[in-house]
């Protein structure tokens, strides 16, 4: 019987030139960008102070999430070498051992704390907040259903709202409650790609699941995205005639939802980054909305 606790000999002549860089999982950084959505849509974004500090904010929670990936990987590292993708992740080839990886994490974690207390205390206690939901999350969360997708979901909210606290900048409620649907919509289409997949080798909570559940909570988290964006969009109605293309950006960010629903629902999500550039009109819808609120927040 093979013995899941070891990588297979195979995988020992895996050679990777960085494994710790593969580790930290670069592809995942374009997740920092969360923190500049709330300086964006607050219209301070080109301010050289408030841009600089979400810059920094970024880079504390971009090594934050370097931590919780290499505590990850220590932990999961025995189903992830029954996974035909995960299998290849440094700790579970037997590229890093599991104590290298842990001090890296850690010491990645502790940059990232103190980086995220230049920029004061408020962003600090987020840092901290974001680092014990994720750690709960790799050590027991994951495995209970229901759990498992709103702490994902929570830290795409915490580090929007870090991204305020960086740059001082007031938050509405409808922002949080679009970061919060937002995320869950996310989650849930990956949630149920993964479970079209049969991926329970490597995250057994899927079968606690069912392909209808999956799909109402995906159906309720696009409502509730579409609803929360609508109502922050349409409130500057009558302010002046380019914030009115807040209201008009309204069309092609239902438009992108509505489109990776479809997506979703035919098998594809697991993979949300590389989906939006893989479909044009995901890409277009995409485009547009990042050009209508633009200007709808700068020209004004």
């Amino acid at each position: 019987m093979t013995d899941l606790r070891k990588p297979p000999a195979v995988l020992r002549t895996t050679r990777h030139r960085l494994p710790l860089l593969k580790l930290s999982r670069p592809q995942q950084w374009h997740k920092g960008a969360m923190l500049f959505a709330a300086p964006a849509a607050a219209g301070v974004i080109d301010q050289p102070t408030a841009l600089l500090r979400a810059t920094v904010a970024a880079i504390a929670f971009t090594l934050l999430s370097i931590g919780i990936y290499a505590f990850n990987d220590v932990r999961d590292a025995p189903d992830d070498r029954r996974h035909p993708r995960k299998q290849y992740r440094p700790v579970a080839a037997g590229l890093i051992s599991p104590p290298v990886a842990l001090i890296w994490g850690g010491a990645a974690a502790v940059a990232g704390l103190a980086t995220a207390a230049s920029v004061g205390l408020p962003t600090l206690g987020l840092g901290i907040a974001y680092l014990v939901t994720q750690l709960l999350y790799v050590y027991g969360l994951k495995h209970v259903a229901v759990v498992d997708v709103v702490v994902v979901a929570l830290g795409f909210v915490l580090r929007a709202a870090a991204g305020a606290t960086a740059a001082r900048v007031p938050v509405s409620n409808w922002f949080l409650l679009v970061s919060l649907f937002g995320a869950l919509f996310l989650v849930a289409g990956k949630r149920r790609a993964e479970w079209a997949a049969a991926d329970a080798r490597s995250r057994p909570v899927l079968a606690a699941y069912s392909s209808a559940w999956l799909d109402q909570l995906t159906t309720v988290a696009l409502l509730g995205t579409s609803l929360s964006y609508g109502l922050w969009a349409f409130q500057y109605l009558g302010h002046d005639v380019f914030r009115e293309l807040l209201a008009v950006s309204f069309l092609p960010f239902l438009t992108g939802l509505l489109r990776y629903g479809l997506l979703v629902s035919s098998g594809r999500g697991e993979l949300p980054e590389h989906e939006i550039f893989r479909d044009r009109v995901l890409l277009v819808a995409g485009l547009s909305w990042a050009l209508l609120v633009g200007a709808g927040l700068y020209l004004a």
